[in-house]
């Protein structure tokens, strides 16, 4: 019985007696780059489908700080929205819109709206 008494604490002063483990995180593996000179781009995309009545685009390319670009949608009303825009420096956004076509609109129909039952008396 002391023989187990002894092994016994001399396992929990060797657990107990070490430090606890350490642990050094690695460097992060990523830099974010490093700006090379002011923005430059150019982009457009456009949707046509005929199947949902979905038809509307975008472009636009800067160069510093001039960003001109324009979009457009075709509207519930059969009417084409357009809109240009320039940015520049501190005058801010610039646009212009336009309407493209005359609206359209349905045969009129009567209102579904509720109505409550007719009260008996």
């Amino acid at each position: 019985m002391a023989l187990k008494v002894i092994l016994l604490s001399a396992i929990a002063v060797g657990v107990l007696g070490s430090s606890p483990p350490s642990y050094n995180a690695p460097p992060p593996s990523y830099s974010a780059p490093t700006p090379t000179g002011p923005a430059q781009y150019d982009f457009n995309y456009a949707v046509n489908h005929d199947h949902s009545n979905n038809d509307f685009g975008h472009q636009e390319n800067r160069n510093g700080y001039d960003t001109q670009g324009a979009y457009f949608v075709l509207l519930p009303d059969g009417r084409v929205q357009r809109v240009s825009y320039t940015v520049n420096g501190d005058a801010g956004y610039v646009a212009q819109v336009t309407y493209e076509g005359e609206a359209q609109y349905g045969a009129q129909r009567p209102s579904t709206s509720y109505q409550p039952a007719p009260a008996y008396a």
